[in-house]
């Protein structure tokens, strides 16, 4: 294991710089289309597992919280005992974890297996960006950075066509069986093209810090999804919300004092970096939360089966993956935050519009809030990751990339989780079925899906109370992006560029320790 220093391998000719490219991006579209893929699938999974709301939210997000949860340990792991490493565990784990999801149709089971699924991609999803950026030369980096931002933002729409297309002719099982399938081949590709690398200086791992970040988030998002069942004013979900903070606040303590800190909160001083992670949050707490009332407003409230629902979403993806892809263009054209917030404020014009779905909404309404919230998405995405890996040196670039994947998979939890929660209790408190016996209230509160069936007389009533806990779920996305824009407005209100500190330390020497580099940074920062 010693023998393992920073690129071992050395760069790989420029021949292969495409193979390793295409693999690492097979891998990262293969874990985040799981987060997205499922939402599709949600009605049948109700139908078939009898899974209540509740149940349904935790089946999504047990996944995205476990694999947010995990990913700094996970990157910090794959950064002192091998990237490669690290891609292969995690796609073994993965693939396994997907054919044993196949075979159950237990919520409590599935919702346990989804967990498992989340620690594999945990493995995954920052080797592929450590990969890249230690891997590509700083001339090639951008541009691969571009497409590995485009593939983290198209993939979840790719699941969501290809879990649609399968479940045509199969059920929700085949969703996982397909996951098998591209693990296998992520895998197999790993092992053909993808070089070792890991940090020459591997400092001892920061047990205590990880320990107190995956308790403190798990606890708080437990206390989010639980919300609408035991009500946002109980005791017991302020209570675990203020207890989920608290560990947090006592993570960047504990951080503060470390030699070696899993996350060293000093790096925020730096504008460029907060803004970075600030967006990717906000922007995938949108997308992911967006998605999972989505799919259910599309099969349920207006009847399309699971693959128009998916084919309704590709004027997001039309608008999505150029922009994403012209992005870095339009930033050295114009700088950073024009382009970056101008897309923040389409995202947050997009969840306006689609917050006045209802019941008999024509079609054009929905594709009128889908182009912005797509264009709006590619447009911040590129550069909001490139701030993030370009805010640090080379010596911390396993930080940057560990940073933007806690971002983006913290910002889908708690997205699925808060939409979801504010969708659920509101259809829980304006569904009034009076008449009906108790245990037949329960049951229909329990999902639309359940109300759907138990006849019209019920049916109407649910879909009136889903769409209105939709309209407040969507409303409370727009607030979140429009908060995203200002934020990156303010942060970046001196300079579209990185500030000459942020440049001059990329120039630091190669060899430097991850500790002097991060002290480094703390000066310059401030």
């Amino acid at each position: 294991m010693s023998s393992i220093r920073a690129h071992a391998a050395g760069p790989p000719p420029a021949v292969r710089h495409q193979l390793v490219l295409i693999v690492t991006c097979l891998a990262l579209g293969t874990v985040v289309a799981a987060m997205a893929s499922l939402n599709v699938a949600l009605p049948d999974l109700a139908r078939e597992t009898h899974a209540t709301q509740t149940q349904l939210s935790w089946i999504i997000d047990s996944y995205s919280l476990v694999f947010a949860s995990l990913l700094l340990p996970a990157g910090a792991l794959g950064d002192r005992f091998g990237r490669r490493r690290a891609l292969l565990a995690g796609l073994a784990l993965f693939g396994g974890g997907s054919a044993a999801a196949a075979l159950t149709t237990d919520p409590a089971t599935l919702i346990g297996l989804r967990a498992l699924l989340g620690a594999g991609a945990a493995l995954v999803m920052p080797a592929t960006l450590s990969t890249i950026t230690s891997t590509f030369p700083r001339a090639q980096r951008a541009r691969a950075v571009g497409v590995w931002a485009a593939v983290a933002g198209a993939a979840a729409l790719v699941g969501l066509f290809a879990t649609g297309a399968l479940l045509e002719t199969w059920s929700w099982p085949s969703v996982f069986l397909l996951n098998v399938a591209l693990a296998l081949a992520a895998l197999i590709g790993t092992l053909l093209y993808v070089p070792e690398s890991a940090e020459a200086h591997r400092p001892p791992l920061d047990i205590g810090g990880a320990l107190l970040a995956v308790l403190g988030l798990v606890v708080l998002v437990y206390s989010v999804i639980e919300a609408p069942t035991r009500g946002w004013g109980s005791a017991t979900t302020l209570g675990g919300v203020a207890l989920g903070l608290l560990v947090l606040a006592g993570f960047v303590f504990f951080e503060l004092r470390r030699k070696h800190p899993l996350l060293d909160p000093r790096l925020f001083l730096n504008r460029h970096f907060t803004a970075g992670s600030l967006s990717i949050t906000l922007q995938f707490f949108v997308f992911f939360g967006f998605i999972f009332v989505m799919m259910q407003y599309l099969q349920l409230v207006r009847g399309d089966s699971a693959l128009m629902a998916a084919v309704a979403m590709l004027p997001m993806a039309v608008c999505l993956i150029p922009l994403a892809r012209a992005a870095p263009r339009l930033v050295a054209r114009f700088g950073l935050r024009g382009p970056w917030t101008a897309g923040l404020v389409a995202v947050a014009t997009g969840m306006g519009v689609l917050s006045r779905l209802d019941e008999s909404s024509p079609y054009w309404l929905i594709a009128t809030g889908l182009v912005p919230l797509g264009a709006g998405m590619g447009l911040a995405m590129t550069p909001a990751t490139t701030c993030i890996t370009d805010a640090l040196p080379r010596s911390l670039q396993n930080i940057g990339s560990a940073m933007n994947d806690l971002a983006r998979e913290l910002g889908g939890a708690l997205g699925i989780a808060v939409l979801g929660s504010l969708l659920g209790a509101a259809y829980r408190d304006r569904l009034e079925l009076p008449g009906l016996p108790q245990h037949a209230v329960e049951a229909a509160r329990s999902s639309l899906a359940a109300a759907h069936t138990m006849g019209d007389a019920v049916a109407g009533p649910a879909t009136n109370a889903f769409t209105d806990g939709m309209r407040v779920a969507l409303l409370g996305a727009a607030g979140a992006a429009a908060f995203a824009a200002l934020a990156v407005a303010v942060l970046l209100r001196s300079s579209g560029r990185l500030s000459s500190s942020d440049e001059d330390t990329k120039s630091g020497p190669a060899g430097e320790s991850s500790g002097t580099a991060t002290a480094r940074e703390q000066h310059s920062y401030r």
